[in-house]
């Protein structure tokens, strides 16, 4: 089953999330230890302006457990996203003026999926492909047309899922130390 994540998913939805931190290879995610790294997202979490925020998260769950996720936002939010950040980042010891994130990712007039991930038990078995399958009903609902996403250049198996699910290459782009392929699809 599809669903809007909840506040309450947050334990099953950041080790996921955390997959893809570690493929990025971020060195400021690299060095914050992983508890101190949970212990502020999931506060970040419960707050639906965050990027990774249960209200900009949709869930794959079977039999209870929470198999993959989708993670994205409009463009227009892209500026301030990750803003609620700021005032947890001293409880771990950095300053509040630190980023995560700060290369421009979306274009405007996009929604952006900006994190599609699977459990390491669940991969390979269409839990991303169902997730992708799901997004352009649930973002017509929002009155979305254009859905971008960002593709590693060193995974090109899910560059093939993306384009056998009609996204195509508009672009290339750095994230962090990462040249990733933009792509879009109308939906």
């Amino acid at each position: 089953m599809i669903r809007q994540a909840t506040v309450a998913d947050a334990k099953s939805v950041l080790p996921i999330i955390n997959i893809v931190f570690e493929e990025m290879e971020m060195p400021l995610f690299q060095e914050i230890p992983i508890e101190n790294l949970f212990k502020i997202l999931k506060q970040a979490f419960e707050m639906p302006e965050y990027r990774y925020s249960y209200a900009n998260t949709l869930v794959y769950e079977e039999a209870g457990q929470i198999l993959g996720i989708a993670v994205g936002f409009p463009e227009a939010k892209e500026a301030t996203i990750d803003d609620v950040l700021a005032p947890l980042f001293p409880q771990i010891g950095l300053p509040t003026s630190t980023r995560f994130f700060t290369d421009k990712e979306v274009q405007v007039g996009e929604w952006y999926l900006d994190t599609l991930a699977v459990s390491e038990m669940a991969q390979g078995r269409g839990v991303g492909t169902a997730l992708l399958k799901a997004l352009p009903d649930y973002l017509k609902a929002q009155g979305e047309s254009l859905m971008s996403l960002s593709v590693d250049l060193e995974n090109p198996g899910a560059k093939k899922l993306y384009e056998r699910m009609g996204f195509n290459k508009t672009d290339e782009l750095m994230i962090g130390d990462h040249r990733y392929e933009h792509m879009i699809k109308e939906i």
